[in-house]
């Protein structure tokens, strides 16, 4: 579902993604969620609006490949992905009191892939930038490693999607 332009209608699109690259995952959403974080930002309500984008964050799928440098991964995987991610390796994910990560903190106006500012999604040789780190509205979408729980894959995945929120 692709968000064109503020408070405009979601359009079903068919989507190019990109296969991940490294230190990426690509996952298949099998359950996603509506969170008032998607509506707020889809109105492009007290912030700068990038567009078109694909929302979403709330949801629970399954690792299809993974790029290189990933290892805590395989596909099969079931996962929760997170926009709060963390690289495991800055001060603050090293400290006791914050999670806050220095390099996948919450930044709702990056729109695209950390390493290297490109997006995984395309329609027509286009790009479509991401939100969240995660854009969830999409049937596969990619994300950096660090922004993906892996979870019990006895968790049904249609309720704990809501978690990821």
């Amino acid at each position: 579902a692709v968000a064109w332009e503020a408070g405009k209608p979601l359009s079903m699109e068919e989507v190019e993604v990109a296969p991940p690259q490294a230190m990426e995952v690509r996952d298949k959403i099998l359950y996603t969620a509506l969170c008032h974080t998607d509506v707020y930002f889809w109105e492009a309500n007290g912030q700068t609006p990038v567009f078109p984008r694909i929302l979403g964050h709330e949801a629970g799928g399954i690792v299809e490949s993974v790029g290189k440098g990933v290892t805590e991964l395989v596909p099969g995987d079931h996962v929760l992905p997170v926009f709060t991610g963390e690289c495991k390796e800055c001060a603050h994910c090293m400290s006791e009191e914050s999670n806050l990560c220095d390099l996948l903190r919450i930044n709702v106006d990056r729109g695209v892939m950390i390493d290297d500012g490109q997006s995984r999604f395309t329609i027509d040789g286009k790009p479509i930038f991401h939100f969240l780190g995660t854009s969830t509205f999409s049937e596969y979408t990619v994300i950096h490693v660090g922004c993906v729980a892996k979870i019990d894959p006895e968790a049904p995945l249609d309720k704990v999607c809501l978690l990821s929120c």
